[in-house]
């Protein structure tokens, strides 16, 4: 019988359907999260992370973690051990039955910390490629789930499982409550992940006048404070709005009742190249344009983009590039112009399938 489980980790979107399970198998199960409050360091502003595991009545604990790979701020570097000893304190106080990683280096004290107090680890890797830190959390793990087969080959093979990646069964559902869409053109769906990416902002207020006579956009920009993306996009659009033939829905974060609205109405997704972001346009059959994150771990985001590309579902643009307004606005353009060529549909069952498989191997340790 499983009491109390720690859930950590970068990718709270995997969690989200995995802790739906929990909660229909064990209805009586204690659940604690150890992650991230703030969106970016220096931010004021909480992260989606925090008000969807605050919305499930979750006890959330915002861990101190440092990052070692590419990180030069000693200040940043000297949260390595606080982070250790955060996640010592509070796993020796929950005593959980399990740990539940979802990778990054957030995860890695507090998998080291329950593998000295000897609490067994779960973790899954989300990505093509795995990074440092999930690699060192694979040793100290007991299970290593993977998304991908192509993950499990930077893998200790005795302990992975091909379990697929958690997708919100929200995707799917239409709600039609919130985008009123009325007009005929196309509409474009814009994100970077939970917490939005300033490039992409930046290079849309650039176009958004151009941008606004070929489509409609449903555009979450996130929620950083030090460069308030969010008043500067709506100030641009206040500016035209009255001059502009398509529609412009701006928001900080599109929530679980509303991504599938999102998702339903896009014509083009225009994204970072994140694990999740990749599946869900897989799954959906969506054209998109991926902006992969160029200091990822590994090259990991080009990977996944380029996953999707060669399914003849995407374009790449490269960071730099889409700092030309002419280039990106062109591209767009193209895309729009010649959608039939983008078609493709991914056998989903593995995926809607994920969680029940993850929480299947957690019980299996236990």
């Amino acid at each position: 019988m499983m009491n109390t489980i720690v859930i950590t980790g970068g990718h709270h979107s995997s969690a989200l359907p995995v802790i739906d399970e929990l909660k229909k198998r064990y209805p009586n199960i204690n659940m604690y999260w150890f992650g991230h409050k703030k969106t970016l360091p220096g931010s004021k502003n909480t992260t989606l992370e925090f008000r969807e595991i605050q919305e499930l009545h979750i006890p959330f604990y915002d861990l101190k973690a440092g990052k070692f790979y590419r990180t030069f701020n000693p200040f940043r570097l000297i949260k390595i051990p606080v982070g250790f000893f955060q996640a010592l304190f509070l796993l020796k106080k929950i005593k959980p039955d399990v740990i539940l990683s979802f990778g990054g280096y957030l995860a890695v004290p507090v998998v080291l910390a329950g593998w000295l107090l000897g609490i067994p680890t779960v973790t899954h890797e989300q990505t093509v490629t795995a990074g440092y830190a999930n690699k060192l959390i694979s040793r100290l793990a007991k299970k290593v789930l993977c998304a991908w087969p192509q993950s499990m080959d930077d893998l200790p093979l005795e302990k992975a499982v091909l379990t697929g990646l958690p997708i919100r069964k929200e995707v799917f559902m239409r709600n039609n409550k919130d985008f009123n869409i009325q007009n005929r053109k196309p509409t474009i769906f814009i994100t970077a992940g939970k917490t939005g990416s300033h490039i992409i902002n930046l290079a849309v207020q650039k176009i958004m006048p151009d941008l606004l006579q070929i489509a409609n956009v449903i555009h979450q920009a996130g929620d950083y404070s030090k460069y308030n993306d969010f008043d500067k996009l709506s100030e641009e659009y206040e500016k035209i709005k009255t001059k502009v033939e398509g529609v412009y829905y701006l928001r900080k974060y599109i929530f679980a009742d509303t991504i599938g609205d999102a998702y339903g109405n896009a014509s083009l997704v225009i994204s970072r190249a994140g694990a999740h972001t990749c599946m869900e346009v897989m799954i959906l059959g969506k054209p998109s344009i991926l902006v992969p994150i160029s200091w990822a771990s590994h090259n990991e985001q080009y990977k996944n983009a380029l996953m999707v590309k060669e399914l003849g579902l995407a374009e790449i643009v490269n960071e730099d590039k889409i700092k030309d307004e002419k280039y990106f606005l062109q591209v767009i353009k193209e895309v729009l112009d010649n959608l039939e060529q983008y078609v493709y549909k991914q056998p989903f069952e593995k995926n809607l399938q994920a969680a029940k498989l993850i929480v299947d191997e957690i019980v299996k340790i236990l």
